[in-house]
């Protein structure tokens, strides 16, 4: 093969993510997002020294929210960096499933820590250590701070839409039914706390509440379990609201159909089974390739008169208001003709012989047919519904007599008959003799319908 002396090396692993890092640098949108990410460093950074100087698990548990921020500004700079990514023939849907998979991976994450956190905290029922309270309050405030000004400030797209398609975790369906009642009495706070809170918005400040609690229990009794119970609520509550949104994000990735659009496809599919030239609608499959992107593929048989190119355009037009990413397959109706079976004529066949026979199939025994229909009878079977005028069981076969003369063995006469022979030729019927009349060979047949002779009159 040819040998380049200077071709450019394969970049590696570390090359390609900092050039797709410096792609998204670039872009101006995304510096808010870096200064946010750096800030939040720092925070996790100080929050997680004074956890371990206190001592205190539920201050623990309450920054791993701040570290899931972290991952939800990560999350924020893929979705900027599949905007601008095209799709190649290696992603040919393009690139929206590395945002399904930033979510999936950053909530099974957060849920993993909060495991963690129950784990330390059953340890912690054993044996109870000693509590500082110095810098717990302004731990919690600090983090519920970052928290809910990254939340507010940065619009986050993948995990906006998840938290709004994915269901409601326990913690939003106890607050609303609370809502529910404050709302009644102040009206005002309708547009706040209904229909749903944002789950993170939420967590967040039920978290706080509980480390304020927790504070005011150990300041006033020394009740250093409250410190426990309070980092068990804060785990529980952060899986409740994070299980519903990795469950959402998994089904994306497993290709499945949403259930919220089943209905609407059945409705479309019925409809483009209805066009006109369309037969059959099959093999179709439909799923989610990204947040709010539908993907789907289908079949569609028509009748061999109609145009490919119509029956296409109305279908993906009816189909393309619900799915975006559309692949439709046209092919026409293939019926099977029926072939006629040729066979080869054989060499002594161009001879043929003065007497030739039209051989007729093999009869069984008499016994076996019935005379009115010549059908084998059965005496299981009913009785035949209809009786055709079929070739019955005294039929014999059908000789053909030609006594002119056939030069060149094709049988072609060149002379002229005799007038009167033309009239006079009849066909032979074994066991009948060969005789002559006008009309037919058969002279058993009457002139006229009835029985009677020429010049009697009919009764």
């Amino acid at each position: 093969g040819t040998i380049h002396l200077f071709r450019k090396s394969q970049r590696s692993l570390v090359g390609k993510l900092t050039h797709e890092f410096r792609l998204v640098a670039a872009d101006r949108r995304s510096w808010k997002i870096l200064l946010f990410g750096a800030i939040n460093l720092i925070c996790i950074g100080f929050l997680l020294m004074w956890c371990s100087s206190i001592n205190n698990i539920a201050l623990t548990a309450y920054t791993y929210l701040t570290i899931f921020d972290l991952f939800s500004l990560v999350t924020c700079l893929i979705s900027y960096w599949v905007m601008m990514k095209k799709p190649s023939s290696v992603y040919s849907f393009g690139f929206e499933r590395f945002e399904v998979l930033a979510v999936f991976a950053s909530t099974v994450l957060v849920q993993l820590g909060a495991l963690f956190i129950l784990k330390e905290s059953a340890e912690r029922f054993l044996e109870q250590p000693e509590i500082h309270t110095g810098r717990l309050l302004v731990g919690t405030f600090v983090a519920l701070f970052f928290n809910l000004f990254t939340m507010l400030s940065i619009r986050n797209k993948p995990f906006a839409y998840v938290s709004e398609a994915a269901s409601t975790s326990w913690l939003q369906e106890h607050v609303a039914d609370l809502s529910r009642s404050i709302c009644g009495i102040i009206p005002g706070l309708s547009s706040i706390f209904l229909p749903r809170m944002n789950p993170f918005v939420l967590i967040d400040i039920a978290g706080a509440l509980a480390l304020c609690i927790t504070y005011m229990l150990i300041e006033i009794n020394n009740y250093f379990a409250a410190d426990t119970a309070s980092a068990i609520a804060i785990a529980l509550m952060t899986f409740g609201t994070m299980y519903p949104m990795s469950v959402y994000s998994g089904k994306v990735l497993l290709q499945t159909t949403p259930p919220h659009v089943i209905g609407q496809l059945d409705k479309l599919l019925r409809e483009v089974s209805t066009l006109d030239g369309v037969l059959e609608v099959r093999n179709e499959h439909f799923w989610t390739l990204g947040f709010g992107t539908l993907a789907g593929s289908v079949h569609v048989r028509i009748r061999r008169d109609a145009n490919e190119q119509m029956v296409l355009a109305h279908v993906t037009n009816r189909l393309y208001t619900l799915v975006s990413t559309l692949t439709v397959q046209i092919f026409k109706d293939d019926w099977i003709r029926p072939t006629l079976s040729s066979v080869p004529i054989a060499n002594n066949m161009l001879n043929l012989p003065d007497h030739h026979v039209i051989p007729m199939p093999s009869l069984k025994a008499a016994d076996s047919l019935n005379p009115v229909t010549s059908t084998p009878a059965k005496p299981s079977s009913p009785p035949p519904e209809f009786s055709f005028n079929t070739p019955g069981k005294n039929v014999n076969p059908l000789i053909l007599l030609n006594t002119q003369t056939r030069p060149y063995g094709m049988g072609l006469n060149h002379g002229s008959a005799p007038y009167s022979s033309v009239f006079n030729q009849g066909f032979g019927i074994p066991g009948m003799g060969a005789t002559q009349g006008l009309r037919t060979g058969f002279t058993n047949v009457p002139g006229r319908y009835g029985t009677n002779t020429y010049g009697q009159s009919r009764p």
